[in-house]
């Protein structure tokens, strides 16, 4: 006979039930109620709840181990879990590299204007692999929040494409603007030299489909979210520089790519697979 959810952990005694809910077992004197009452409790509300009976081990460890699912994984998110670990090894190489080959090597793979004039597909490629600011564990947080979701639910492959396909857009969207008001004298050679690294546009795209993919409320709370992420960032930056004014833009045009072009597609290639 096959297992039901509420069969997952054995059921309280009735003494148990009737201290905790009232249930007219009124010769049992009241006490506080124990651990394991409350647990019992806890996967009462969660069977009424239809909640899942795999998020609940037979030791009453759901919490933990729902939490340690929405973490990037090697099986579950292989292209999440792969990109954390090369962002982790580059932002080694920063910390205790020497200095000067440090600078050389982000220099090499900044998508300011001017690299992209010499070498587009280098600085293209390699400026995606580098945090500046060595907030590994941040970035950590945001790609379990902003890529791994997606990951889970259309693969590494595709979830790959709207990532860098995101950060080529909007590379190019805010670079090459900047390259044309140069070669029209409207802004100094000093605008096409600047340290433009990261993967932030790439994570918005994904963000922004995401947000496309959710629905009711859940879909407002999270443009919302995006929204504020964004402008977030622009404001305890220095908002009055070029750099960030770039910046910015590339991020706006991250975000409603994948909110726009890539948010409709996966769910009109989604409801094809499911037809």
């Amino acid at each position: 006979m096959p297992r039901r959810h509420g069969d997952l952990l054995p059921r309280p005694p009735a003494p148990v039930i009737a201290r905790l809910r009232g249930t007219g077992e009124r010769d049992i004197p009241w006490k506080l109620p124990s651990l394991n009452q409350v647990r019992y409790l806890c996967w009462d509300l969660l069977r009424s709840a239809r909640m899942p009976g795999s998020l609940v081990g037979l030791d009453g460890s759901f919490p933990r181990r729902a939490w340690l699912r929405c973490l990037p994984s090697p099986r579950s998110t292989p292209f999440t879990f792969s990109y954390l670990v090369l962002l982790l090894c580059t932002t080694l190489v920063l910390r205790f590299a020497d200095p000067v080959l440090t600078a050389k090597l982000l220099q090499l793979s900044s998508t300011d204007a001017h690299n992209l004039w010499r070498r587009p597909l280098t600085s293209l490629l390699t400026s995606a692999i580098w945090i500046e600011d060595g907030g590994w564990i941040a970035y950590a947080a945001i790609f379990a929040l902003a890529i791994a979701p997606l990951e889970r639910r259309f693969g590494p492959g595709r979830t790959a494409l709207v990532f860098f396909s995101g950060h080529i857009v909007a590379t190019l969207a805010t670079e090459l603007p900047v390259m044309a008001l140069i070669n029209s004298a409207v802004l100094p050679n000093s605008a096409g030299r600047w340290l433009d690294i990261g993967v932030s546009y790439g994570f918005l795209t994904t963000a922004g489909a995401l947000a496309y993919l959710a629905r009711g409320q859940a879909r407002i709370v999270a443009l919302v979210a995006l929204e504020l992420f964004i402008v977030l960032v622009y404001v305890v930056d220095d908002p009055g520089s070029l750099d960030s004014v770039i910046t910015v833009l590339g991020h706006v045009v991250a975000a409603h790519f994948g909110l726009l072009c890539w948010g409709p597609k996966l769910q009109a290639g989604q409801a094809e697979q499911a037809a």
